[in-house]
């Protein structure tokens, strides 16, 4: 039975809460205690009994534990947000392809993102925060709907001081002294090597229009990632919830190269 038990790909194990952090009003980070160790742009499934379950990509990692940074849309990531240090949520994974670390190294990395985009992306960072020199450089363009909406204040203040970081919002506020403009108005000032490696992480229409950006610089859809993640349900293939034409996106991505991504639509 037990051993049935550990072969079943469907059965989550148990991850205490270790603490909780509010980003914005909506938007919290979650740690947990667990021995699962991601790649860079990998996802899990975190349940609660009789709740449900919800696909989040990990946003950081460490010896021991996993940060999920969720926002509250509906009922289990609502109950989610009501947990307390201590609790005990169920996680299984991690599912999906991360970003290539291999394809980066060497050159210079650009990661553009959009809102909770940069969820998947800090845990990234954070790494080449510690290992500066496997990159020829590290440009963040970062992006959110106004001031109040601006996830890992800390993380990106530290980020300021390490690598050239623009930070701009759809709309200001009273106090906002910053950039105020979408992320596609901002590639142009960022300066391209010509064989720069690209993430863009967000909304479906800012991927689409900030990858657009990218190739009028003359960047080859062959140096650009993007992450589907939007697309994740079950993680395991079985749902088909995730499935454009024949692929599979929680198999076999949800990061792709653009060149495979470009094709596709949903």
């Amino acid at each position: 039975m037990i051993a049935n038990q550990i072969a079943n790909p469907y059965l989550p194990a148990p991850a205490q809460v270790l603490a909780i952090q509010p980003q914005t009003g909506v938007d919290y980070t979650i740690r947990l205690a667990t021995d699962i160790e991601p790649a860079w742009g990998q996802f899990v499934e975190i349940s609660l009994p009789g709740v449900g379950e919800a696909p989040i990509s990990v946003s950081d990692a460490g010896p021991g534990y996993i940060e999920l940074t969720i926002r509250r849309v509906g009922k289990v990531t609502t109950a989610l947000h009501q947990l307390k240090p201590g609790d005990t949520v169920y996680l299984r994974g991690p599912y999906g392809s991360g970003f290539p670390r291999d394809e980066f190294a060497g050159h210079q990395l650009v990661v553009a993102v959009g809102g909770t985009g940069v969820a998947p992306v800090k845990g990234l960072i954070n790494y080449y925060a510690g290992h500066p020199g496997e990159l020829a450089g590290l440009n963040l363009l970062l992006g959110f709907k106004t001031p109040a909406d601006i996830l890992f204040r800390t993380d990106i203040e530290r980020w300021q001081g390490l690598f050239p970081t623009i930070l701009t919002v759809d709309q200001g506020q009273a106090g906002w002294s910053g950039k105020v403009g979408l992320v596609t108005e901002f590639v142009k000032e960022i300066p391209l090597k010509n064989d720069a490696r690209i993430i863009v992480v967000g909304p479906p229409l800012m991927i689409k229009f900030t990858v657009a950006e990218f190739i009028k610089c003359q960047i080859k859809p062959e140096q650009i990632w993007v992450s589907l993640e939007r697309r994740m349900h079950c993680g395991l293939g079985k749902c088909g919830h995730c499935k454009i034409n024949d692929v599979y996106v929680c198999l076999e991505g949800p990061v792709f190269n653009y060149s495979r991504a470009r094709d596709l639509v949903d």
